[in-house]
């Protein structure tokens, strides 16, 4: 294995850190910026709308850019957007940190899976891109309850810092040791959007959005739930979020071994299902803890056994546009993860936190109906669908 691939990986954690570290201090930067949780909760809506957004078209705009020097400057304004939230001294200065984050982030994020398949032998392809993703799943799993413990101890600032301490190592790192790599054309826009014709395929990438958009009206403000409405400490929150990461990683693997066992659609419509019982549940939850933290494990495991699954499903119903399909996934995930967490503080703003998982739960099902509606539509030709 190449070891330019544990640089990516590290690139990855580090930009999975930045997205996901305003969830669990949302109470800390609403305090401190004289905001409501619901308002603060739009730190992430934004960070993942602009990801899902610039994604794709900062790929086609660049296409032509040394993935090197790419990557230098994504990584450069990746660190100044970090240093803004630092010295952010309103809501609206950390709100355009974020925009930053999320526009160098989402280019950083691309590059680590594009480039890592193209600096291995084909036969390690396959593994070069699960240690790109394992990147993301490290921070969840090691770098929430850091930066937890960093914002509870210093301020909510504290683990920005730490990010763009990262981020500097990172470009050192980028610089003395991935070499010049040459860049690969683009696929436009419209033809992404051309596969979206396909009934079959439309409805599977909507089972992702609708999917996240379930997960993210809770998670997003899993902190003052677990703060406010089971009354736990601030250490207790950190090892929630440890347990939830540890419980997210396993579901992943298990959701792709699964799959391969007995078949990418029967395990779609079975996380969904259980993923849905398990939010409706949850309300219930603050009168006995140890239920609570059964629903986190399962929660957990639901929330990242989706996309192998999916992604597998994808393939075997559109291998000839397999790479745009990812791709698409990809930005659905990330709209799911905007809505979701809007529609979340809307609902923290208006109604409180424990109504959080019933609109998660309908969500669900939302998901649960558009993937039986995959399932059950015809598979289209790449003929039938320009023709159409």
């Amino acid at each position: 294995m190449d070891k330019r691939v544990y640089l990516l990986t590290i690139v990855s954690f580090v930009v999975g850190m930045a997205e996901l570290i305003i969830g669990g201090i949302l109470d800390l930067v609403a305090n401190d910026l004289n905001v409501t949780i619901g308002r603060a909760g739009l730190l992430i809506t934004i960070f993942s709308l602009t990801f899902a957004i610039a994604a794709p078209i900062l790929l086609i705009f660049t296409e032509k850019v040394d993935r090197k020097k790419l990557m230098l400057i994504s990584l450069c304004v990746f660190f100044l957007s970090n240093v803004l939230a630092i010295s952010s001294i309103n809501f609206f200065m950390l709100f355009t940190s974020r925009i930053l984050s999320a526009l160098s982030g989402s280019l950083l994020a691309v590059l680590c899976m594009t480039i890592a398949p193209t600096i291995v032998t084909r036969n390690h392809t396959g593994k070069a891109i699960g240690l790109v993703i394992m990147g993301t799943s490290a921070s969840i799993v090691l770098g929430l309850p850091i930066g937890l413990f960093l914002g509870n101890l210093l301020g909510w600032r504290a683990p920005f810092v730490l990010i763009a301490l990262l981020t500097i190592l990172s470009m050192f790192g980028v610089q003395k040791f991935l070499g010049h790599i040459q860049a690969q054309p683009a696929v436009s826009i419209m033809t992404q959007i051309r596969t979206l014709k396909n009934r079959k395929i439309l409805f599977a990438q909507l089972t992702m959005f609708f999917y996240l958009t379930g997960h993210l009206t809770v998670y997003a403000f899993l902190t003052p739930f677990v703060k406010d409405i089971l009354g736990l400490s601030s250490t207790w929150t950190m090892i929630v979020y440890f347990i939830f990461g540890i419980a997210a990683v396993t579901g992943g693997g298990l959701g792709g071994n699964l799959s391969d066992k007995f078949g990418a659609k029967h395990i779609m419509i079975s996380v969904i299902s259980i993923f849905a019982i398990t939010l409706f549940i949850l309300p219930l939850s603050p009168k006995w803890l140890p239920l609570f933290f059964a629903l986190l494990v399962i929660w957990g495991m639901m929330s990242w056994s989706i996309t192998p699954a999916l992604q597998t499903y994808l393939i075997n119903i559109a291998p000839e546009t397999s790479a745009i399909q990812q791709s698409i996934n990809n930005s659905a995930l990330h709209f799911g993860i905007a809505f979701g967490s809007f529609v979340g503080s809307m609902i923290v703003e208006r109604s409180g936190v424990i109504y959080t998982p019933v609109a998660g739960g309908i969500f669900l099902l939302i998901a649960l109906l558009a993937a039986t509606i995959s399932i059950k539509s015809k598979i289209q030709t790449a003929r039938q669908i320009h023709s159409s």
